[in-house]
């Protein structure tokens, strides 16, 4: 069987041995191919987002599975949707092989279930007005491959993000997303640039996603949810450059209204609206 690139050894050696700073440097070096490789990749996350819009658009969820990094990375983008879209909580799913404890800590043998991966998705009563992505950087996950395989059975929607050419994962996503990082500068840890790679390719995804669902307005998040002081402050401002209205009177209908979107909607003023 052919080595996966993201197996294959370091183009570095002696690691030991060299002074901190060519460590860093050299890790420096590699992160900079990451950005290419996605790059290459943007039709098939083009495809990818405006499958998954139009099924959004239509009422549908996004899911995402994976293990190990790749589902810690999917929990990340899926947690941070609601506060900085201010969508629902089910509007996007991060499932990780081995439950929500495999976020803190590895659970043995997790990716390697072939069963699991849809007895998790069923818990959320997947079906087909949703979208599934795997993500996997070797491309090769059992928990992964078991999971997109069921959901095609079941007439959903599906999409993959991986880090090797050709995978198995890939082979069962309808809308794959294949981003070749190449060796790793510590050979096989993939949390380095296949993660990198990935975190962007789900920025994204979900970011270009919202913008076509509405929840961005010019370059604002409007339907932020104002969790902590340095969101409100951002929201005040943003509610003030666009109503005129001072600090004051923009906080009060911040704390009225809830969000950007709905103080300026509730705002009397001269000048545009959101």
């Amino acid at each position: 069987m052919e080595q996966r690139t993201t197996e294959k050894d370091s183009a570095y050696n002696h690691l030991e041995q060299m002074p901190l700073r060519q460590i860093l440097e050299n890790i420096n070096k590699e992160d900079k191919t990451v950005p290419d490789a996605v790059e290459k990749a943007i039709p098939q996350i083009e495809k990818l987002a405006a499958a998954t819009a139009e099924k959004m658009q239509a009422g549908g969820r996004l899911f995402y599975i994976g293990a190990g990094t790749s589902g810690r990375l999917g929990v990340v983008d899926a947690s941070e949707c609601p506060p900085t879209f201010g969508v629902p909580f089910d509007w996007v799913v991060g499932i990780i092989a081995g439950g929500d404890s495999a976020i803190r800590k590895a659970v043995e043998f997790a990716e390697d279930d072939t069963e699991q991966a849809w007895k998790d998705l069923e818990q959320y009563q997947i079906n087909p007005k949703d979208v599934l992505v795997g993500i996997a950087a070797s491309g090769s996950t059992p928990y992964v491959i078991s999971g997109l395989q069921k959901a095609n059975a079941a007439g959903i929607t599906t999409g993959c993000i991986v880090c090797n050419s050709g995978s198995k994962v890939a082979a069962e996503a309808a809308f794959p997303v294949e981003i070749v990082t190449g060796p790793e500068f510590l050979t096989g840890s993939t949390r380095m640039k296949a993660g990198t790679a990935q975190k962007l390719a789900l920025n994204m995804l979900t970011t270009s996603v919202m913008i076509c669902l509405g929840r961005v307005k010019g370059n604002k998040m409007v339907d932020m949810q104002l969790t902590n002081h340095k969101l409100v402050d951002r929201a005040v401002r943003m509610v003030v450059a666009e109503t005129g209205l001072d600090e004051t009177k923009a906080s009060a209908l911040l704390e009225q209204y809830g969000s950007v979107r709905n103080a300026v909607a509730h705002a009397s003023f001269t000048g545009k609206k959101l």
